[in-house]
């Protein structure tokens, strides 16, 4: 069909500016345009949720460091993150479309970075997702106890109460997009209100505080290594690196602004806004949160209880400084800010997969890039929800009433998502000035700053592959499986799946992203 057809040129000049874009990309508009700017906004906020991921890994934060891994590493690595924000804020400007990170390696390097930046995306946000619902179903216990609805705490329950946040998450996602756009919306809002008053609590309700140098100078080592020292050259180029993890966990899940872009209205300069606006208001949002935790923890005999927080984590500084009523108040508010997050990160994920399958890549993508009724992946959603329970089941075991496999969740989380990040980056300042930039973007400054992305991106991952705990070193003899940082063992693992079949198989037949828009279409817009 030539690009003058009659029957095809209504069709054409009917598209919106979007539309258009995304034509020009190779794609047919299948999913509903009907989120705003905002809406864009939100979901990457939701996700990052500083009621989530800083409440949830605090006790990692103060064990690999002490109040100093807080008060110092949070703004360091958020400042590094926001570089991180700004690369990925040019690339989608240039090229809005779901599952926009693999296409961005696709396009920039060919099929093969594509294929390896598509998977390590999509196990990353699976992992993200798991590890937030299971940190929300842990909160929700944990205010159960609090305000004495149930009498010990039981991984089993947690585990099950996990399961059922996931099958909830799922139906709320089968749904319209316009809904899942207002719950963000309102999830804003309680992320906001809720952070605001939880402040508020910490500083008025508890008797006494840390002094402000205590906050900005103590140390501590509660990891395991180096006999606790907080002196040595161990405490301060390992230990407090293992505690980024705080950090780096908390601000991920940004490039949902990418997946929900072919959602988005005015996507070009909206989501690329979106991706940097949310790191920023989450790291000055978070900061403050962790300072007013820092601040209000226990003292006993006059000495910080530094030693009580790695197992008993924000629980326990609530319930000791404020008491069960507001201390299980405090843990409800997080623990439906981590409902609104797992549902947003589920959204982002369904998003992700539907991209890839478009494009073939997922064995059983006919399934996983249907969409229904409500123009929703209603498949890719259970689908990911099913996997992100399956790689959660470690979590079952504990380390003296730790679930280590929490933690290596949030690793594989971390590290997928930003190894993914740091592909398409890479390869965007590789390209130089010949990349066609978007109406947003980064001018000469991308010279520096995506290979500043890049470096932190590889240096803060190799730590997070490190046994973080004595117990989980295998030349120990304290040994214990239960312990083990499964995250290199995965991420490797994946690695050498992904080569074996790519050489093969997948090189034969994975050619990138596939045109879903008559080729026509595209050159009528070009020309």
């Amino acid at each position: 069909m030539s690009a003058e057809s009659p029957a095809e040129m209504p069709a054409q000049r009917s598209m919106s500016a979007d539309e258009e874009h995304l034509a020009k990309l190779g794609y047919k508009q299948e999913l509903a345009r009907s989120w705003s700017g905002f809406s864009n906004f939100a979901i990457s906020f939701s996700i990052i949720s500083i009621l989530a991921g800083c409440l949830t890994t605090y006790g990692a934060g103060i064990a690999n460091g002490g109040p100093v891994s807080i008060s110092w590493s949070w703004p360091i690595i958020s400042v590094f993150i926001l570089i991180i924000g700004f690369t990925m804020s040019e690339l989608v400007s240039a090229m809005p479309t779901s599952g926009g990170i693999y296409y961005w390696a696709s396009k920039l390097g060919g099929p093969a970075a594509g294929f390896f930046t598509g998977w390590l995306n999509l196990i990353g946000l699976i992992a993200v997702t798991a590890s937030v619902a299971y940190g929300c179903a842990t909160f929700f216990h944990l205010t159960f106890l609090a305000w004495g609805w149930q009498d010990t705490f039981s991984l089993n329950f947690v585990f099950v109460l996990f399961l059922v946040i996931l099958a909830f998450i799922t139906v709320v996602n089968i749904f319209s997009s316009h809904l899942l756009a207002v719950i963000n919306n309102i999830s804003v809002w309680w992320h906001v209100a809720g952070a605001a008053f939880l402040v508020l609590v910490l500083i008025i309700v508890p008797d006494q505080h840390l002094s402000v140098s205590q906050v900005f100078t103590d140390k501590f080592n509660g990891s395991g290594w180096a006999d606790g020292s907080t002196s040595s050259l161990v405490y301060f180029f390992a230990i407090i690196p293992f505690g980024f993890i705080l950090t780096q966990y908390t601000i991920t899940g940004f490039d949902a602004s990418v997946h929900l872009s072919e959602e988005t209205q005015g996507a070009a300069r909206t989501a690329a806004r979106a991706i940097w606006q949310s790191i920023f208001y989450s790291a000055v949002g978070g900061y403050i949160l962790l300072l007013a935790v820092t601040f209000a923890i226990p003292q006993v005999d006059g000495q910080p209880d530094y030693a009580s927080i790695p197992a008993g984590g924000v629980a326990y500084v609530f319930d000791t400084a404020l008491g069960s009523t507001w201390g299980g108040l405090l843990l409800f508010v997080s623990s439906a800010a981590q409902l609104f997050c797992a549902t947003a990160c589920l959204t982002s994920t369904s998003r992700m997969m539907f991209a890839f399958s478009r494009d073939r890549a997922v064995p059983g993508s006919r399934y996983w890039s249907k969409v229904n009724a409500q123009r929703t992946p209603a498949n890719a959603v259970i689908f990911a929800a099913v996997l992100g329970a399956l790689i959660t089941l470690p979590a079952l075991k504990s380390v003296n009433g730790i679930p280590t496999a929490f933690y290596a969740v949030t690793s594989v989380s971390v590290i997928g998502l930003y190894f993914s990040f740091a592909i398409p980056i890479y390869l965007r300042w590789r390209a130089g000035d010949s990349f066609e930039v978007g109406s947003w973007n980064n001018g000469s400054k991308y010279k520096w700053m995506n290979l500043v992305a890049v470096i932190e991106i590889v240096v803060v991952g190799l730590f997070l592959m490190m046994p973080t705990s004595p117990f989980g070193a295998p030349w120990r003899d304290e040994f214990d499986w239960a312990a083990v940082n499964y995250a290199p063992i995965m991420v490797v693992a994946v690695l050498l799946l992904l080569a074996l079949w790519w050489q093969a198989s997948a090189k034969n037949w994975f050619t990138g992203p596939v045109k879903t828009i008559d080729e026509d279409v595209v050159n009528a817009f070009e020309s």
